[in-house]
Order: structure tokens, then sequence, then C-alpha cells
């Protein structure tokens, strides 16, 4: 039977890489050679956003790989789409003075194979979180040290009556309180689900 267009180009299941794999034609390189060309400094704004998802991953426990198409960061075993945003007063950059935070794409437009880009945007989780690093020298910035990130954690509907698209980091903090430290993230996560169902606790 042959197959339609369709099923012939949908991916196919792979282990996730190790980095001692080997790069063919490349004899002395593995992906831990690309992943140190793609990703050398956690301070560049892509790579603290996937940092920043990497920590939310680990706070709550996640099974589920990044899946970079998805209308969401980071999914729990059972079903709660978390959405995270990150920023820092830091830059990788030469800076006359410190960043002024603020997190985009609140809303945004989801994708399908079928019907590509929705129309419309939407706010697209159950749970928000805004990271900061909030290191303000780069003799003591560390990205990889939790201590130096803060979180606000946010649910759907609070997001979503800010009626706009980004919002500054006072914003955040006005709606969500007092920042949260990377141990106690999972729980506050957890506390603040406002899904159908689920019950909250403090």
């Amino acid at each position: 039977m042959r197959q339609s267009a369709h099923q012939s180009l949908t991916p196919r299941p792979l282990p996730p890489l190790q980095g001692n794999e080997p790069i063919n034609g490349l004899p002395d390189a593995t992906v831990v050679d690309f992943w140190r060309f793609a990703m050398p400094d956690l301070r560049t704004n892509n790579t603290r956003g996937l940092f920043a998802e990497f920590l939310v991953h680990q706070a709550v426990s996640s099974p589920e790989a990044r899946v970079e198409w998805a209308s969401h960061d980071v999914a729990t075993d059972d079903g709660l789409r978390i959405e995270v945003k990150a920023g820092a007063y830091l830059q990788a950059w030469e800076q006359r003075t410190a960043s002024t935070i603020r997190f985009s794409g609140l809303r945004a437009r989801t994708w399908s194979p079928d019907g590509g880009y929705s129309e419309a945007k939407s706010h697209n989780a159950d749970v928000y979180v805004f990271a900061v690093q909030t290191a303000r020298e780069h003799a003591a910035y560390n990205p990889l040290d939790t201590a130096q990130w803060e979180f606000y954690v946010l649910p759907r509907a609070v997001v979503a009556a800010l009626d706009a698209d980004s919002a500054s980091l006072s914003t955040i903090r006005r709606a969500a309180g007092a920042p949260v430290a990377f141990p106690a993230l999972g729980a506050r996560i957890r506390a603040i689900d406002a899904r159908p169902g689920t019950t909250t606790t403090d």
C-alpha cells in the first residue's frame, strides 16, 4: 500500500543525543563539539531562555523533552502546560547600563502540521513562569548557579487579564507578588495550577 505524502514525511522517533556521537566526515568531532559551537555562552538571549526552560523542566520533574514547535515550553506527566519567559540585567555584550527586563510573547500563534500557524494569537499555557537572572556585576555572574535566579509564577487567567503581548518585570511583580527561589519552584507551580479539576494548595 502506498503511503500518502503526509505519512511519508512523518519523522521517526530518535533517542536523545548523549553528546559523544561521532559526526560522519569529521573524525575528531562529536555532538558535544557542535553544542560548544552553538551554545558556548548561557548569557546570550536564546540560550538563556533555553536554560530557563531547562530549570523549570527540572523543577517539575518533567519526563518530556523540549519540542521546538509546541505551543508551550514544558509539559508535566499529567498534562500541565507551562510557558517560560526569561530575562537578565546583564548580557553577553558590553552595556552602558543594566538591561530593563521585559517579557515578550505572552500571546502567540499556535502551529500544526496540517493548518500551519493559527490566524489569531492566544494564551497557550496553564501556568506562566517568569525567570530572572539576578546578577548585576559580571564578576559575580554565574548562570549555572540556581541561587542567582528568581521566579515569578502566574496562572493563565492573570496573564490573560494583562491583555498584552508583553509585560515589564514591574508589571509581573505586581501581579505575582514575591518571587520564589529555585528549590521551591516546583511546589509553587503546582500550587498555582488552576486547571479545571485540579486542587491547589499553598
